[in-house]
Order: C-alpha cells, then sequence, then structure tokens
C-alpha cells in the first residue's frame, strides 16, 4: 500500500470520526425532546424523512409512536430526500397512509428536495405543501447494476459460476449482460414503475393517463408539481405548521412533540450515507424510486 493510499484512508477515518461525533452531541443538544407530552391539551407529531431513503424501521417506529399518542391530534411530515429503496419507501409510505385512515392528519412539508421516493412517501398525505422551487416529480424506477469484468480481465481474474438455469446469475458484475436478461429486468421495472403510478393515480386522484405524461421521470419544481396536482399548495414549513393546527382545531402555538431518533440507527444512517458519498459504495443489485 502506498504512503499516499495509506494517508487518505487516515484523515477519511478520521473525519468520519468527527463528523460522527458531532452529529451525535448535535442531536443530544439540539433540544430535540423525547415522545413527552403536555399535561393537558392537546399537541402535533414532527418528524422528518431526510436523505436517502435505505431502512424503513426507524422512520416507521417514530410514525407509530406518534399515532399510538393521544394527545398527539395530528402529524407534521418535513420531507428532504430525493428518494431511495423501493421497499423502504413503501413501507413508510403504508404507515402514513393507515395512521391517515385512522382518521388523524397528515400533513407533508416539502423542502428542497421531496423527488422519487421522497415523492411517494408523500402522497398519503391530507395535504402536501411545496415550496414554489422545491424539486418534486421524478417518478419513476431504476435498477443500476456494476460490470466489473473488464477490471478482472486486466487483473488475469476471472469468477466461474455454476448455476441450475439460465437466469439464475442475472446482474452478476462478473460477466457482459445479455439481450434476454435486459428483457427479464426491464419487466421487473415495468412492474414496479406500474405499482408507483398506482398509488400517486390512487391517492392523488389523477387519471393514469394524464399522469403518464409527466411520469417520465422528470424533475418538476413545487409550482409545477401544484399545476399537475402532484401538490395541493405552495408555502413554507411555517405555513404546513398552520394548516396541520387548523385541521385539528388548535389555536395558537401548539405544542410540538418529537420523536428522538435512536442513537444506533443514527451510525447506520451515517456511515451508510458516507460510504456512498465517499467511496461510491451501495448495495447490489436494488429497485430504486431515487433521483439521481
Amino acid at each position: 500500500m502506498s504512503r499516499r493510499i495509506l494517508i487518505l484512508i487516515v484523515a477519511l477515518t478520521v473525519l468520519a470520526t468527527i463528523l460522527g461525533t458531532a452529529l451525535t452531541v448535535g442531536v443530544f443538544l439540539s433540544g430535540v425532546k423525547k415522545d413527552e407530552i403536555p399535561a393537558a391539551g392537546g399537541a402535533l407529531g414532527y418528524l422528518t424523512i431526510e436523505g436517502t431513503i435505505a431502512d424503513s424501521r426507524e422512520t416507521v417506529r417514530q410514525l407509530q409512536s406518534l399515532a399510538k399518542n393521544a394527545r398527539v391530534k395530528g402529524i407534521l411530515i418535513r420531507v428532504e430526500s430525493p428518494g431511495g429503496g423501493v421497499t423502504a419507501a413503501h413501507e413508510i409510505y403504508s404507515e402514513i397512509k393507515r395512521i391517515r385512515e385512522q382518521g388523524k392528519p397528515v400533513v407533508v412539508s416539502m423542502g428542497t428536495v421531496a423527488a422519487s421516493g421522497g415523492y411517494y412517501v408523500s402522497t398519503p398525505a391530507d395535504v402536501i405543501v411545496a415550496n414554489p422551487g422545491t424539486l418534486t416529480g421524478s417518478i419513476g424506477v431504476i435498477m443500476q447494476l456494476p460490470v466489473v469484468r473488464g477490471l478482472l480481465d486486466k487483473l488475469g481474474m476471472r469468477v466461474e459460476t455454476i448455476k441450475s438455469r439460465e437466469a439464475k446469475d442475472v446482474g452478476s458484475p462478473f460477466r457482459e449482460m445479455t439481450d434476454a436478461d435486459r428483457r427479464l429486468l426491464q419487466t421487473v421495472v415495468n412492474d414496479v414503475y406500474s405499482q408507483f403510478l398506482e398509488v400517486v393515480s390512487r391517492e392523488r386522484k389523477i387519471p393514469l393517463d394524464s399522469l403518464e405524461k409527466i411520469a417520465d421521470g422528470r424533475v418538476l419544481t413545487g409550482r409545477q408539481a401544484r399545476q399537475f396536482g402532484l401538490v395541493d399548495t405552495l408555502g413554507t414549513l411555517e405555513d404546513a405548521k398552520r394548516i396541520l393546527a387548523e385541521r385539528c382545531g388548535i389555536r395558537g402555538e401548539p405544542k410540538w412533540v418529537k420523536p428522538r431518533p435512536k442513537l444506533r440507527q443514527l451510525w447506520r444512517d451515517f456511515f451508510d450515507e458516507a460510504g456512498e458519498r465517499f467511496f461510491g459504495v451501495r448495495n447490489y443489485p436494488q429497485l430504486l424510486y431515487r433521483w439521481f
């Protein structure tokens, strides 16, 4: 290992440690409360969905905690995400939909980016509030598969595969993809894409033929999304707070209940994000509701 590479690894390790420590301290000093409730009167729940949606468990846990809290009359969700895994996004969507159907109002406030899977999880809300410049939409599905055969050839290495039938190693990074492979995987992507369309059409009450005209993966501003019916109104986070309070019949400044994320999940999210940002590491293969 060269001295330059060793220095780079050490520097990145130190950086990860510093950022991780800052993240931990920030959470505990940020004033974010546990699932505390006022002694009397109603309150509103608040949580954020931010970054790549890779694991639904912590978000679902927080949603369930707020839903079970008798003092919480409604939930405000701030979405700051370009999307992520198909399954994780759907599980969060399903939990939000369940809460709404049980009669607890849900309002989504879109931040800078709420695209693809970030939009998917927003669709079951009673009201979606986007800033005029929010980047949203990007309705579509993507599957990316690395191919390292060329690199192995240069290194004089190869991988031998023994399989039960021809499709067992579809997507393998150790061989070139065939036309038959592409056709097979395209049917998978198309099926998941149709599921995305069905969700948006049902939740936003947009006919499929109208939706398909803009559901080609394009990103939209909040103002454009409102014109197409993808969001309900334009406004800020404060506007979304007022809309939720009015729907819940709360006057004046409401009490806010903010579940504290588990430290274990914070570390997992940090290293997952760091691995992808710094080293381009992803779990392959995977289906993604994601923009860029």
